[in-house]
């Protein structure tokens, strides 16, 4: 190499979930080079993970040719709880407990490393490449098994003191809630805005409105099987869209008047649904926010699973100009 220091042309993006991990290499003007995965290995509670991550971004160094000095860093998304510093507070997912996930890889790979949440990158990841770009303060709410969420502010995520910001799935939105959420509290918006909770729901609903629905025939009841429904306009199913879209509204109206963003994106398994979810939602929202938080743009996140490598590159990136 030329010149006494090597300018930083690359980057890698490192999405570890419960199944397998997902990596990306970006150079530095943010265009994915080449994408890969590798199981997640969470045997002996995840003790193999941080040598797999470190193995797989040696290997492409090597395969590519790349030297170290060109490769600003290594961003992480890690599924629980991650503090300013990197540490993780606990990781149920992986089995991790207290972990300094940035210095351990940093021993490791022998780069500079930076550790998020993973849904903080997938907002983060959105913000910058997805459904919010354009947008420097960003609210996003992933829709799936459970509802996770970001909060990105001035362009960055906010973590919160203990890494937990963010958690939009465990805000009370209904006091009277009897079942359990799956944290150990009662009438959390995981519990009605998940697929699971809109299973819950619509098997709820079906049973107190006893009316003709497709919905009745159907085995082994799916969230996508109450949307498909109610697009065809089936009435029991668009009462279940709208109790969910009340209760998600209500959420996001809580989420805006803390953190008033520019914009929410909607992102998760239950996105593929469509526009019926932003209508049911941004009505709801509109009907429980003070006036000068009305009519926030509601957006559907672009990248699908791709979000998070995206983020975690981005996590790389900014330390560059901050």
């Amino acid at each position: 190499m030329e010149g006494a220091e090597t300018m930083s042309k690359y980057c890698f993006g490192i999405d570890i979930g419960g199944t397998s991990i997902k990596c990306g290499l970006f150079n530095i003007e943010g265009e994915l080079l080449e994408k890969w995965e590798i199981p997640t290995n969470r045997d002996n509670h995840g003790e193999a993970v941080p040598q797999d991550v470190a193995d797989t971004i040696l290997d492409k160094i090597k395969e590519k040719a790349l030297n170290k000095d060109e490769i600003a860093g290594v961003g992480i998304g890690i599924p629980g709880p991650v503090n300013k510093e990197g540490v993780v507070l606990k990781c149920a997912n992986l089995g991790w407990g207290i972990l300094d996930v940035a210095k351990k890889m940093e021993a490791l790979i022998g780069l500079k490393v930076f550790a998020a949440n993973d849904a903080n990158v997938a907002a983060l990841g959105e913000m910058w490449q997805g459904g919010a770009k354009g947008y420097s303060d960003v609210v996003m709410v992933t829709l799936g098994t459970g509802v996770g969420g970001g909060v990105i502010i001035n362009g960055k995520i906010h973590t919160g003191s203990n890494g937990g910001a963010g958690e939009i799935g465990h805000i009370t939105v209904n006091t009277n809630e009897t079942a359990m959420c799956g944290c150990g509290n009662k009438g959390h918006l995981e519990q009605y805005a998940s697929a699971t909770g809109v299973v819950r729901l619509a098997k709820k609903i079906m049973e107190e409105e006893k009316i003709e629905s497709v919905l009745n025939s159907v085995e082994n009841l799916t969230a996508k099987d109450v949307f498909d429904a109610a697009k065809a306009e089936d009435k029991l199913a668009l009462d279940i869209v709208e109790t969910f879209g009340r209760y998600l509204g209500i959420g996001l109206s809580h989420v805006a008047a803390t953190v008033d963003p520019e914009v929410f994106v909607i992102g998760g398994g239950m996105a593929k649904a469509g526009d019926i979810i932003l209508q049911a939602v941004e009505k709801n929202y509109n009907e429980n926010i003070l006036n000068a938080l009305k009519d926030k743009p509601f957006r559907m996140a672009t990248l699908g699973n791709d979000a998070g490598i995206y983020g975690c590159a981005k996590l790389v990136l900014t330390s560059l100009v901050s």
